[in-house]
């Protein structure tokens, strides 16, 4: 056992951004599951949302991210997003991050849902690459942090006042560790490898948000996962990403005929929200009786495609697609979980010592549907923030006489491959983009039979996480931004204009928009149960 500062768990934009807000505040470990570059930031493509131009106003970025949120936005932390996010950037830039520029000024994209062009993006469709060669190369530079790579972490190890630290597998050489820290600041990530069909790494597979879960802390917003609507859709590729940005750009959906079908579901089209998109897709796969849509930016020039978007453009070269003379097949899959640990607007979550920043976290800033490109923007603002917060809570080094820890034997983050493909079947086909009370309660009833005494961490952290989704969703008798029920068709916001939250003991309950999350220390009791039911 050992006993550091700070412990860091994820090292995606969140978690490089907590640490070095530590540095020099005493000695840090920051772990991850994999190589310390394999993140979904290293994977983003479409860039940054934030204002960066005259014509531009943090006014409307608020209302946009509102907007799309489908009316379970939290005021307070969309609000600290917008305002604060500027000086983040510019602070990265500061460090080196080179953003695409025309002449002398930044180059900005277009989005859907954004009412103007504030999508700041690096070497066309690398900006999460760019972002995290920026942030490694500073941490490089700085002493007191130490970076342990191929750690899996298992379970957070707590006492009845607050969480002490964390237990962890080197999966290389199998041996198990436990660390007690001041304080611990998940940046997991997401959770999409729970799905069939995904954009996620493999490391995406929730680990943070069950082992807060399973800790005892709150979780709010499990059944808004967003799906990408355009994935490439090649027999024997992998789920690749195509940036919203080449709709954005101007590329046009078609189906199988060869028309363009989006302007009959939305007045924006390819710019309407995600969730609109992503179901427009399968309605018109469903009917043209096809199993793929297009997408078409031929008409864009193969030097425009070349420049603005080189990665999907030699990626799809790799699979026999010239993306400037043949038409991309695409269809949805998991990209983005709205939903996570409950967080305020410094990260603290309900259990005093445990803070959390990124996709891992539920701050309230995405609602019922994130607005495309505040991910990145999230990560830097509330990385920041949460280690802020840790600092200054003042918490001390926990004494390593006060637990005891057991170690399992040798441990992979590989779940047993039948238990996943079980898990992410399910979960594709009854708790995807279109849902039924029905089917959620036949892929609960699964994924709660799957579980078992026997089950080791590593597996009950992943059906932990689909549980989670699957009992959200069951919960929410309406459809609102990225959940979508046909036995509840319509949204509700009489009896639904409620976060849904979950906390180990409780059936599902719902929180008020807008309600004040207790800080580190406060009794969540006492302020979450006047609204449970």
């Amino acid at each position: 056992m050992e006993r550091v500062d700070y412990i860091v768990i994820g090292s995606g934009i969140a978690g490089l951004r907590a640490t070095l807000e530590l540095v020099g505040h005493g000695e840090i470990v920051v772990l991850t599951k994999e190589r310390v570059t394999q993140s979904s930031t290293e994977y983003a493509q479409g860039g940054v949302a934030v204002v960066m131009s005259d014509d531009d106003d943090i006014s409307l970025h608020y209302e946009d991210t509102l907007r799309a949120g489908a009316g379970l936005c939290d005021p307070d932390p969309v609000k600290v997003l917008v305002e604060e996010g500027p000086t983040y950037i510019e602070e990265l830039i500061g460090w080196g991050a080179r953003f695409d520029r025309v002449g002398d000024q930044l180059e900005l994209g277009q989005e859907a849902a954004h009412s103007r062009r504030r999508i700041l993006h690096a070497r066309g469709d690398s900006t999460g690459r760019e972002i995290v060669r920026t942030m490694l190369g500073r941490l490089r530079r700085v002493d007191g942090v130490q970076v342990r790579q191929h750690a899996l972490s298992l379970q957070l190890l707590t006492d009845d006042r607050r969480c002490l630290g964390v237990r962890y597998v080197d999966t290389i050489t199998g041996e198990c560790h436990a660390m007690v820290a001041r304080a611990v600041i998940l940046a997991t990530g997401g959770a999409g490898q729970v799905f069939a069909q995904t954009t996620n790494p493999d490391v995406a597979t929730g680990d943070g948000i069950a082992m807060a879960y399973r800790a005892g802390a709150l979780v709010a917003d499990m059944e808004f996962v967003q799906f990408h609507p355009t994935a490439l859709n090649l027999p024997g590729a992998p789920r690749f990403l195509l940036s919203e940005a080449m709709r954005g750009e101007g590329g046009r959906l078609r189906n199988s005929r060869g028309e363009a079908f989006m302007p009959r579901y939305h007045p924006r089209a390819e710019m309407a929200p995600r969730d609109v998109v992503a179901r427009a897709i399968i309605s018109e796969m469903e009917r043209t009786g096809t199993a793929t849509v297009f997408l078409d930016v031929r008409h864009l020039g193969a030097s425009f495609l070349k420049r603005r978007f080189p990665r999907i453009y030699r990626t799809c070269l790799k699979y026999n697609l010239d993306i400037a003379r043949d038409l991309i097949p695409v269809s949805p899959a998991a990209h983005y979980i709205m939903g996570g640990v409950r967080t305020d607007v410094f990260g603290r979550t309900s259990i005093p010592g445990l803070y959390a920043a990124g996709e891992v976290a539920c701050s309230g800033i995405h609602g019922a549907n994130r607005l495309a490109s505040n991910s990145l923007l999230e990560g830097l603002v509330f990385g920041a923030r949460a280690a802020q917060a840790a600092k200054e809570d003042g918490w001390e080094r926990p004494s390593l006489g006060r637990l005891a820890h057991r170690c399992d034997e040798r441990a992979s983050w590989r779940v047993p491959d039948q238990i996943v493909q079980r898990v992410r079947e399910a979960m594709w086909q009854k708790v995807g983009l279109i849902r039924s009370g029905r089917e959620l309660q036949q892929a609960l009833a699964l994924l709660e039979g799957l579980d078992s005494p026997a089950s080791d961490d590593v597996t009950r952290n992943f059906l932990t996480v689909a549980q989670l989704i699957a009992r959200a969703a069951l919960f929410r008798r309406e459809s609102r931004g990225s959940h979508y029920r046909t036995d509840y068709p319509h949204r509700d916001d009489e009896r639904w204009l409620v976060h849904s939250g979950q906390q180990r003991g409780r059936s599902p309950f719902p929180i008020p928009v807008g309600d004040v999350f207790p800080e580190a220390g406060g009794d969540i009791s006492q302020v979450m149960g006047r609204t449970d039911s």
